[in-house]
């Protein structure tokens, strides 16, 4: 049994649809306090965190529509929101390194796995950018000192646990805005959030385009409900 703590686009097709499964058996584990696994650390660690692992769900299941399955079981549970398992089975950094051993004979995720400090910092930037500016800027300044993968494990986890705190709605435009600047991508008329997603997404898929398919924003925030910035009276 595993639910994974890495954003679910490092996951291959087996691994992605695999995690789905074993989510709705850890969540029917809980809601019905059905035995076999009740005592395996895996579902221990979800233990009255019912609205994280519906959050994690949600990050499947934004994955999974991207690449084209469609999620039809949603997890109902919603206890204690904001709140998220303070341990891991296996620390973030030490999921790469299971991953990659994991893939070497077989097919990657949708993205690569990173080989490199800068190249994990790079996967994640527009994720950390629809969260919180200043820590996008510090992020940056303290990977460009890194050489190779120094400072990986710990740069995995700080990223990993950012991920668990939604997006706010000014820098989430901000982050959007600097995807949709990618030559590729058609600019929607309209302000809404979804749609200038919507437009993202849909240029990386139909273009095959690396440098978006690598971002972990491009389904991360579509895991999350969408609310408008407030408009400036004239």
């Amino acid at each position: 049994m595993r639910i994974w703590d890495i954003h679910p686009g490092y996951l291959n097709r087996q691994s992605l649809l695999g995690e789905h499964r074993e989510l709705h058996g850890v969540a029917a584990i809980l809601s019905k306090g059905l035995a076999g696994y009740g005592r395996h650390p895996e579902t221990l660690r979800w233990t009255d965190l019912g609205w994280a692992l519906h959050q994690r769900h949600r990050m499947l299941a934004a994955e999974m529509a991207f690449r084209g399955y469609r999620d039809r079981s949603p997890v109902r549970l919603r206890k204690a929101p904001g709140r998220w398992p303070e341990t891991f089975i296996d620390a973030p950094g030490e999921q790469f390194a299971r991953l990659a051993e994991k893939y070497a004979a077989k097919e990657p995720g949708r993205i690569r796995l990173p080989r490199s400090t800068h190249e994990l910092w790079a996967q994640h930037k527009y994720s950390l950018l629809a969260r919180d500016q200043a820590a996008y800027r510090a992020f940056g300044r303290r990977v460009s000192r890194l050489r190779g993968r120094d400072g990986f494990d710990a740069i995995a986890l700080e990223l990993t646990l950012w991920l668990r705190r939604p997006p706010t709605p000014g820098n989430l435009r901000n982050a959007l805005d600097h995807m949709r600047g990618h030559p590729r991508v058609h600019r929607p008329p309209a302000t809404s959030t979804s749609r200038t997603l919507a437009a993202v997404q849909r240029a990386a898929r139909e273009e095959h385009d690396a440098y978006l398919l690598s971002q972990t924003a491009l389904t991360d925030l579509a895991a999350w409900p969408f609310r408008q910035s407030p408009r400036r009276s004239r």
